[in-house]
Protein backbone atom coordinates (compact mmCIF):
# COMPACT_ATOMS: atom_id res chain seq x y z
CA UNK A 1 0.00 0.00 0.00
CA UNK A 2 1.32 3.46 -0.76
CA UNK A 3 0.04 6.98 -1.01
CA UNK A 4 -1.47 6.77 2.41
CA UNK A 5 -0.70 6.14 6.16
CA UNK A 6 -2.30 2.86 7.87
CA UNK A 7 -3.55 3.57 11.07
CA UNK A 8 -4.69 -0.03 11.31
CA UNK A 9 -3.09 -2.91 11.70
CA UNK A 10 -3.40 -3.89 7.92
CA UNK A 11 -5.29 -2.70 5.22
CA UNK A 12 -5.40 -5.38 3.03
CA UNK A 13 -7.06 -7.27 6.09
CA UNK A 14 -9.22 -4.58 6.88
CA UNK A 15 -10.69 -4.41 3.04
CA UNK A 16 -11.49 -8.46 3.35
CA UNK A 17 -13.42 -7.77 6.88
CA UNK A 18 -14.80 -4.70 6.13
CA UNK A 19 -15.66 -4.76 2.14
CA UNK A 20 -13.86 -1.95 1.64
CA UNK A 21 -10.38 -0.01 2.54
CA UNK A 22 -10.81 2.77 4.75
CA UNK A 23 -7.92 3.64 4.59
CA UNK A 24 -7.83 4.71 0.91
CA UNK A 25 -8.03 8.82 0.29
CA UNK A 26 -10.70 8.30 -1.95
CA UNK A 27 -12.71 6.57 0.84
CA UNK A 28 -12.05 8.86 2.96
CA UNK A 29 -13.17 11.85 0.43
CA UNK A 30 -16.63 9.91 -0.77
CA UNK A 31 -17.45 6.73 1.36
CA UNK A 32 -21.21 6.86 -0.38
CA UNK A 33 -20.20 6.19 -3.86
CA UNK A 34 -18.20 2.73 -2.53
CA UNK A 35 -21.33 2.03 -0.27
CA UNK A 36 -23.87 2.47 -3.14
CA UNK A 37 -21.49 0.02 -5.16
CA UNK A 38 -21.65 -2.65 -2.07
CA UNK A 39 -25.91 -1.89 -1.85
CA UNK A 40 -26.51 -2.84 -5.36
CA UNK A 41 -24.23 -6.28 -4.50
CA UNK A 42 -26.82 -7.07 -2.15
CA UNK A 43 -28.77 -5.83 1.37
CA UNK A 44 -26.87 -8.18 3.38
CA UNK A 45 -23.48 -9.02 2.40
CA UNK A 46 -20.97 -11.50 3.68
CA UNK A 47 -17.26 -10.12 3.16
CA UNK A 48 -13.84 -12.47 2.07
CA UNK A 49 -13.47 -12.06 6.44
CA UNK A 50 -16.81 -13.59 7.29
CA UNK A 51 -17.99 -10.60 8.21
CA UNK A 52 -22.15 -9.62 7.45
CA UNK A 53 -22.52 -6.05 6.46
CA UNK A 54 -25.93 -4.46 6.15
CA UNK A 55 -26.23 -2.01 3.76
CA UNK A 56 -29.38 -0.97 3.27
CA UNK A 57 -31.76 1.34 5.29
CA UNK A 58 -34.57 -1.29 6.36
CA UNK A 59 -31.61 -4.08 7.17
CA UNK A 60 -29.63 -1.17 9.52
CA UNK A 61 -32.92 -0.35 10.96
CA UNK A 62 -33.85 -3.86 11.72
CA UNK A 63 -30.63 -4.38 13.37
CA UNK A 64 -30.41 -1.15 15.95
CA UNK A 65 -33.53 -2.02 16.48
CA UNK A 66 -34.77 -5.64 17.10
CA UNK A 67 -34.33 -7.06 20.55
CA UNK A 68 -32.44 -10.38 18.94
CA UNK A 69 -28.86 -8.18 17.92
CA UNK A 70 -27.41 -6.65 20.70
CA UNK A 71 -23.79 -5.79 22.30
CA UNK A 72 -23.40 -8.95 23.86
CA UNK A 73 -19.76 -9.29 22.14
CA UNK A 74 -17.42 -7.70 20.09
CA UNK A 75 -15.68 -10.05 17.76
CA UNK A 76 -14.01 -7.09 16.05
CA UNK A 77 -12.09 -6.07 18.58
CA UNK A 78 -8.91 -7.33 20.11
CA UNK A 79 -8.75 -8.20 23.97
CA UNK A 80 -8.80 -4.91 25.85
CA UNK A 81 -5.69 -3.89 27.83
CA UNK A 82 -7.31 -4.66 31.02
CA UNK A 83 -11.20 -6.13 32.12
CA UNK A 84 -12.73 -2.98 32.90
CA UNK A 85 -16.65 -1.79 33.11
CA UNK A 86 -17.90 -0.34 29.51
CA UNK A 87 -20.27 2.30 28.94
CA UNK A 88 -23.93 1.60 28.53
CA UNK A 89 -23.19 2.13 24.44
CA UNK A 90 -22.16 -0.87 24.69
CA UNK A 91 -23.88 -2.44 27.32
CA UNK A 92 -27.42 -4.82 26.64
CA UNK A 93 -30.42 -4.77 29.11
CA UNK A 94 -31.00 -5.32 31.86
CA UNK A 95 -27.76 -3.37 32.95
CA UNK A 96 -27.76 -0.72 30.20
CA UNK A 97 -31.78 0.32 31.04
CA UNK A 98 -30.40 0.91 34.81
CA UNK A 99 -27.40 2.90 34.19
CA UNK A 100 -29.10 4.98 30.96
CA UNK A 101 -32.12 5.73 33.25
CA UNK A 102 -29.72 7.15 35.59
CA UNK A 103 -28.13 9.26 33.06
CA UNK A 104 -31.08 10.43 31.32
CA UNK A 105 -32.32 12.34 33.88
CA UNK A 106 -29.91 15.02 32.54
CA UNK A 107 -30.82 14.97 29.09
CA UNK A 108 -34.41 15.83 28.96
CA UNK A 109 -35.33 18.26 26.53
CA UNK A 110 -36.59 20.75 29.38
CA UNK A 111 -32.69 20.64 30.85
CA UNK A 112 -31.25 20.38 27.31
CA UNK A 113 -32.94 23.85 26.74
CA UNK A 114 -31.92 25.62 29.71
CA UNK A 115 -28.72 25.45 28.30
CA UNK A 116 -29.69 27.54 24.76
CA UNK A 117 -28.56 31.03 26.47
CA UNK A 118 -25.19 29.57 26.94
CA UNK A 119 -24.53 27.50 23.60
CA UNK A 120 -25.16 31.24 21.96
CA UNK A 121 -23.12 33.07 24.13
CA UNK A 122 -19.98 30.84 23.64
CA UNK A 123 -21.23 30.22 19.45
CA UNK A 124 -21.09 33.98 19.45
CA UNK A 125 -17.48 34.66 21.48
CA UNK A 126 -15.75 31.86 18.84
CA UNK A 127 -17.84 33.80 15.62
CA UNK A 128 -16.37 36.79 16.85
CA UNK A 129 -12.86 35.55 17.18
CA UNK A 130 -12.40 33.81 13.90
CA UNK A 131 -9.73 35.49 11.77
CA UNK A 132 -10.59 36.91 8.33
CA UNK A 133 -9.17 33.25 6.97
CA UNK A 134 -8.37 30.16 9.06
CA UNK A 135 -9.29 26.63 10.09
CA UNK A 136 -13.37 26.74 11.17
CA UNK A 137 -12.65 23.07 12.68
CA UNK A 138 -9.79 24.10 15.31
CA UNK A 139 -11.67 28.11 15.69
CA UNK A 140 -15.34 27.19 15.76
CA UNK A 141 -16.34 23.40 14.74
CA UNK A 142 -14.15 21.85 17.88
CA UNK A 143 -14.10 23.79 20.79
CA UNK A 144 -18.12 24.97 20.97
CA UNK A 145 -19.09 21.22 22.01
CA UNK A 146 -16.08 20.82 24.36
CA UNK A 147 -16.73 24.18 25.53
CA UNK A 148 -20.55 23.10 26.48
CA UNK A 149 -19.71 19.24 27.22
CA UNK A 150 -16.98 20.13 29.89
CA UNK A 151 -19.08 23.08 31.54
CA UNK A 152 -22.24 20.99 31.33
CA UNK A 153 -19.92 18.20 33.74
CA UNK A 154 -18.64 21.20 35.58
CA UNK A 155 -14.86 20.65 34.55
CA UNK A 156 -12.57 23.92 35.55
CA UNK A 157 -12.16 26.61 32.46
CA UNK A 158 -8.22 25.52 32.03
CA UNK A 159 -8.64 22.35 31.90
CA UNK A 160 -10.77 22.77 29.02
CA UNK A 161 -7.68 22.30 26.27
CA UNK A 162 -6.43 19.00 28.02
CA UNK A 163 -10.40 17.40 27.16
CA UNK A 164 -9.47 18.32 23.54
CA UNK A 165 -6.50 15.63 23.42
CA UNK A 166 -8.14 13.63 25.23
CA UNK A 167 -11.09 13.26 23.36
CA UNK A 168 -9.88 13.16 20.14
CA UNK A 169 -8.16 10.10 21.39
CA UNK A 170 -11.26 8.17 23.06
CA UNK A 171 -13.57 8.45 20.19
CA UNK A 172 -10.09 7.10 18.31
CA UNK A 173 -10.90 4.15 20.59
CA UNK A 174 -14.11 3.27 19.19
CA UNK A 175 -12.55 1.89 15.97
CA UNK A 176 -12.74 -1.73 15.99
CA UNK A 177 -9.79 -2.54 14.11
CA UNK A 178 -7.27 0.13 15.45
CA UNK A 179 -3.11 -0.93 15.25
CA UNK A 180 -1.80 -1.83 18.84
CA UNK A 181 -0.05 1.56 18.72
CA UNK A 182 -3.21 3.99 18.39
CA UNK A 183 -4.73 1.26 21.32
CA UNK A 184 -2.59 2.18 23.32
CA UNK A 185 -2.47 5.72 22.94
CA UNK A 186 -6.42 5.48 23.45
CA UNK A 187 -5.83 3.35 26.58
CA UNK A 188 -3.52 5.79 27.52
CA UNK A 189 -5.94 8.82 26.94
CA UNK A 190 -8.62 6.58 29.15
CA UNK A 191 -6.16 6.26 32.20
CA UNK A 192 -4.97 9.62 32.16
CA UNK A 193 -8.98 10.99 32.07
CA UNK A 194 -9.82 8.75 34.90
CA UNK A 195 -7.27 10.20 37.40
CA UNK A 196 -8.71 13.39 36.59
CA UNK A 197 -11.92 12.61 36.85
CA UNK A 198 -11.39 10.33 40.14
CA UNK A 199 -9.78 14.18 41.79
CA UNK A 200 -13.19 15.84 40.38
CA UNK A 201 -15.19 13.02 42.03
CA UNK A 202 -14.21 13.12 45.03
CA UNK A 203 -14.18 17.08 45.01
CA UNK A 204 -17.56 17.34 43.84
CA UNK A 205 -18.91 14.82 46.75
CA UNK A 206 -17.35 16.74 49.07
CA UNK A 207 -18.54 20.16 47.64
CA UNK A 208 -21.30 19.84 44.61
CA UNK A 209 -21.74 22.28 42.40
CA UNK A 210 -24.80 22.91 39.90
CA UNK A 211 -23.54 20.56 37.37
CA UNK A 212 -23.59 17.30 35.57
CA UNK A 213 -20.47 15.94 37.41
CA UNK A 214 -22.14 16.55 40.99
CA UNK A 215 -25.37 15.00 40.05
CA UNK A 216 -23.95 11.76 39.01
CA UNK A 217 -21.68 12.10 42.00
CA UNK A 218 -24.81 11.59 44.29
CA UNK A 219 -26.31 8.79 42.43
CA UNK A 220 -25.47 6.21 44.72
CA UNK A 221 -26.42 3.18 42.80
CA UNK A 222 -23.46 3.90 40.34
CA UNK A 223 -20.02 2.69 41.10
CA UNK A 224 -17.14 4.59 40.23
CA UNK A 225 -15.77 2.64 37.09
CA UNK A 226 -19.29 3.11 36.17
CA UNK A 227 -19.35 6.70 36.51
CA UNK A 228 -16.19 7.24 35.17
CA UNK A 229 -17.25 4.67 32.28
CA UNK A 230 -20.19 7.11 31.64
CA UNK A 231 -18.34 10.00 31.69
CA UNK A 232 -15.85 8.77 28.95
CA UNK A 233 -19.04 8.36 26.78
CA UNK A 234 -20.20 12.10 27.88
CA UNK A 235 -16.88 13.45 26.62
CA UNK A 236 -16.78 11.61 23.29
CA UNK A 237 -20.58 11.42 22.67
CA UNK A 238 -21.09 14.93 23.41
CA UNK A 239 -17.98 16.61 22.12
CA UNK A 240 -16.66 14.20 18.65
CA UNK A 241 -19.98 13.53 17.06
CA UNK A 242 -21.10 17.00 17.79
CA UNK A 243 -17.87 18.32 15.94
CA UNK A 244 -18.41 15.99 13.16
CA UNK A 245 -21.86 17.30 12.53
CA UNK A 246 -20.87 21.26 12.54
CA UNK A 247 -18.01 20.99 10.50
CA UNK A 248 -19.64 18.54 7.78
CA UNK A 249 -22.74 20.97 7.84
CA UNK A 250 -20.38 23.80 6.71
CA UNK A 251 -18.75 21.76 4.18
CA UNK A 252 -22.24 20.42 2.97
CA UNK A 253 -23.49 24.43 2.71
CA UNK A 254 -20.77 26.04 1.24
CA UNK A 255 -20.31 23.36 -1.40
CA UNK A 256 -23.85 23.52 -2.50
CA UNK A 257 -24.17 27.45 -2.14
CA UNK A 258 -26.85 26.20 0.43
CA UNK A 259 -25.27 28.86 3.64
CA UNK A 260 -28.13 31.04 3.56
CA UNK A 261 -30.94 28.67 4.15
CA UNK A 262 -29.19 27.84 7.57
CA UNK A 263 -29.64 31.38 8.77
CA UNK A 264 -33.27 31.05 8.18
CA UNK A 265 -34.29 26.86 8.72
CA UNK A 266 -31.27 25.50 10.50
CA UNK A 267 -33.34 22.80 11.55
CA UNK A 268 -34.29 21.63 8.44
CA UNK A 269 -30.64 22.05 7.44
CA UNK A 270 -29.11 20.26 10.51
CA UNK A 271 -31.55 17.14 10.08
CA UNK A 272 -30.37 16.98 5.90
CA UNK A 273 -26.77 17.27 7.67
CA UNK A 274 -27.53 14.27 9.86
CA UNK A 275 -28.86 12.59 6.76
CA UNK A 276 -26.46 13.65 3.80
CA UNK A 277 -23.12 12.88 5.95
CA UNK A 278 -23.83 11.69 9.55
CA UNK A 279 -21.17 12.07 12.11
CA UNK A 280 -21.23 7.95 12.60
CA UNK A 281 -21.06 6.12 9.87
CA UNK A 282 -21.24 2.62 11.10
CA UNK A 283 -22.23 0.21 14.38
CA UNK A 284 -21.68 -3.11 15.30
CA UNK A 285 -24.11 -5.52 16.75
CA UNK A 286 -24.12 -9.24 17.52
CA UNK A 287 -26.66 -12.00 17.43
CA UNK A 288 -27.37 -12.50 20.83
CA UNK A 289 -29.76 -15.96 19.77
CA UNK A 290 -30.28 -17.82 16.54
CA UNK A 291 -32.26 -15.75 14.66
CA UNK A 292 -32.29 -14.61 10.59
CA UNK A 293 -31.90 -10.80 9.10
CA UNK A 294 -33.78 -10.39 5.90
CA UNK A 295 -34.22 -14.06 5.21
CA UNK A 296 -31.02 -14.71 5.90
CA UNK A 297 -29.89 -17.28 9.12
CA UNK A 298 -27.54 -15.49 11.67
CA UNK A 299 -26.90 -17.80 14.41
CA UNK A 300 -26.05 -16.48 18.09
CA UNK A 301 -22.59 -14.54 17.97
CA UNK A 302 -22.80 -13.69 14.67
CA UNK A 303 -21.49 -10.19 13.88
CA UNK A 304 -23.11 -7.79 11.56
CA UNK A 305 -22.20 -4.85 10.47
CA UNK A 306 -24.87 -1.84 10.39
CA UNK A 307 -23.86 1.05 7.67
CA UNK A 308 -25.76 4.08 9.15
CA UNK A 309 -23.74 5.98 5.75
CA UNK A 310 -25.30 3.91 3.19
CA UNK A 311 -28.45 3.18 4.83
CA UNK A 312 -29.39 7.40 5.05
CA UNK A 313 -28.63 7.34 1.23
CA UNK A 314 -30.82 4.62 0.41
CA UNK A 315 -33.24 5.46 -2.93
CA UNK A 316 -35.76 2.58 -1.52
CA UNK A 317 -36.02 5.11 1.77
CA UNK A 318 -35.16 8.41 0.16
CA UNK A 319 -35.64 10.18 -3.29
CA UNK A 320 -32.83 11.01 -5.21
CA UNK A 321 -30.49 10.40 -1.86
CA UNK A 322 -27.40 11.56 -3.30
CA UNK A 323 -28.66 15.10 -3.55
CA UNK A 324 -27.86 17.47 -0.44
CA UNK A 325 -31.33 18.94 0.10
CA UNK A 326 -32.33 20.36 3.44
CA UNK A 327 -36.22 21.44 1.87
CA UNK A 328 -37.07 17.70 1.37
CA UNK A 329 -39.10 17.69 4.39
CA UNK A 330 -38.67 15.41 7.60
CA UNK A 331 -37.57 12.17 6.98
CA UNK A 332 -36.18 9.08 9.40
CA UNK A 333 -32.45 9.25 9.03
CA UNK A 334 -30.05 6.89 11.78
CA UNK A 335 -27.43 9.11 12.25
CA UNK A 336 -28.62 9.25 15.82
CA UNK A 337 -29.93 5.28 16.13
CA UNK A 338 -33.02 4.06 17.17
CA UNK A 339 -34.73 1.60 19.56
CA UNK A 340 -32.87 1.20 23.37
CA UNK A 341 -29.40 2.57 21.94
CA UNK A 342 -31.05 5.92 20.70
CA UNK A 343 -28.04 8.42 20.86
CA UNK A 344 -28.83 9.95 24.55
CA UNK A 345 -27.14 12.97 23.77
CA UNK A 346 -29.22 13.73 20.34
CA UNK A 347 -31.68 16.32 21.67
CA UNK A 348 -28.10 18.51 22.92
CA UNK A 349 -26.47 17.62 19.54
CA UNK A 350 -29.25 19.18 17.38
CA UNK A 351 -29.23 22.11 19.68
CA UNK A 352 -25.33 22.84 19.06
CA UNK A 353 -26.20 22.20 15.44
CA UNK A 354 -28.97 24.68 15.18
CA UNK A 355 -26.93 27.38 16.67
CA UNK A 356 -23.72 26.90 15.26
CA UNK A 357 -24.75 26.73 11.71
CA UNK A 358 -27.61 29.70 11.62
CA UNK A 359 -25.46 32.09 14.05
CA UNK A 360 -22.18 31.39 11.35
CA UNK A 361 -24.33 31.79 8.33
CA UNK A 362 -26.08 34.97 9.80
CA UNK A 363 -22.64 36.68 10.89
CA UNK A 364 -20.48 35.67 8.25
CA UNK A 365 -22.93 35.50 4.89
CA UNK A 366 -20.07 35.37 2.53
CA UNK A 367 -18.26 32.76 3.56
CA UNK A 368 -16.30 30.69 1.25
CA UNK A 369 -13.81 27.50 1.06
CA UNK A 370 -10.20 27.66 0.60
CA UNK A 371 -9.83 24.24 -0.18
CA UNK A 372 -12.59 22.52 -2.08
CA UNK A 373 -11.50 19.11 -1.16
CA UNK A 374 -10.07 19.23 3.09
CA UNK A 375 -8.40 16.81 4.41
CA UNK A 376 -10.91 14.50 6.57
CA UNK A 377 -9.56 12.36 10.01
CA UNK A 378 -8.87 8.83 9.56
CA UNK A 379 -11.51 7.30 11.52
CA UNK A 380 -13.55 4.21 10.67
CA UNK A 381 -16.37 4.84 12.96
CA UNK A 382 -16.42 9.01 13.07
CA UNK A 383 -16.89 10.83 9.71
CA UNK A 384 -14.77 14.26 10.56
CA UNK A 385 -13.05 16.96 8.96
CA UNK A 386 -9.55 16.99 9.99
CA UNK A 387 -9.61 20.88 9.01
CA UNK A 388 -11.52 22.69 7.07
CA UNK A 389 -9.95 26.19 5.76
CA UNK A 390 -12.25 29.10 4.74
CA UNK A 391 -12.46 32.61 4.09
CA UNK A 392 -13.79 35.82 3.77
CA UNK A 393 -15.72 35.72 6.88
CA UNK A 394 -16.58 39.40 6.95
CA UNK A 395 -18.08 38.52 10.24
CA UNK A 396 -21.18 40.71 11.74
CA UNK A 397 -21.03 41.91 14.95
Amino acid sequence: MSGHSDPYSSSASATDLLGFDPFDPEFLRDPYSHYREMRQQGALLRTRGGLLVATTYEHCSTLLRHPAFGHDSNPLRTADPEQRVPSFLRMDPPDHTRLRGLVSRAFTPRMIERLRPRIEAITAELITALPEEGDLVSGFAYPLPVMVITEMLGVPAEDHERFQAWSEALARGLDPLLSTELMSESERARLEFGDYFRGLIKERRSRPGDDLLSALARVEELTEAELLATCVLLLVAGHETTVNLIANGVLALLRHGALPLAAEHPREVVEEVLRYDPPVQLTLRSALRDTELGGTPTPAGTPVLALIGAANRDPAEYAAPDRFDPTRGPGRHLAFGLGIHFCLGATLARLEGEIALRALARAAPKLELVDPDPPYKANLVLRGLASLPVRALSVRA
